[in-house]
């Protein structure tokens, strides 16, 4: 069995509401088993579904759906995925 966690401490906005989205969201595409934990989502089963390349492309398309992409990035730690705040450069 696979284990991905996927840190989603830096969601800004309504962040219980955006998590339980998330874990939803990743449980209809993988088919695994989710659970939540604070700010972390993790997703436990078997295969292809639980690659962690296919996992950040599934949160990256989360965030396009909820028009977070412009906001947060998705960047792989050695065991987890993590949803990062972009820094944004200031216009002169």
């Amino acid at each position: 069995m696979v284990e991905m966690k996927v840190d989603a401490s830096e969601l800004k906005g309504d962040e219980s509401k955006l998590i339980e989205k998330l874990a939803d969201f990743l449980k209809e595409k993988t088919g695994g088993d989710v659970t939540t934990e604070g700010k972390t989502v993790t997703v436990k089963g078997e295969g292809e579904a639980l690659a962690k390349k296919y996992v950040r492309i599934i949160v990256k398309k989360f965030l396009h759906k909820h028009e977070l992409s412009e906001t947060f990035k998705v960047i792989g730690d050695e065991d987890a995925l993590k949803v990062k705040e972009r820094k944004l450069e200031e216009e002169d």
